[in-house]
């Protein structure tokens, strides 16, 4: 990937998965054990460690139960404008 290019979907997805189960194995849970304190069904979040697909909701759950909800709600905040040009960059 270029690096002034925005992460497609699949990167931010494939990114997301590694640190929840980064997180997991941080706080030492077994994936029975998160399925079980997240009320996610342990095929989803098996399909989620290894592919990158879950529910919202069920992301959700699982943010929950790992501590790293905070920032979610955060993802559609108001962003200061992007420049038009390289020369709208070197102008400011």
């Amino acid at each position: 990937m270029l690096s002034f290019l925005p992460p497609t979907p699949q990167e931010v997805m494939q990114n997301i998965k590694t640190k929840f189960r980064q997180r997991r194995k941080e706080l030492k849970y077994t994936q029975k054990e998160l399925s079980e304190r997240s009320g996610v069904s342990l095929g989803s979040l098996k399909r989620f460690e290894s592919s990158g697909q879950i529910s919202f909701e069920s992301l959700l759950k699982l943010a929950l139960v790992l501590d790293c909800l905070e920032g979610v709600e955060n993802l559609c905040e108001e962003k200061n404008e992007l420049p038009k040009s390289l020369n709208e960059l070197l102008i400011k």
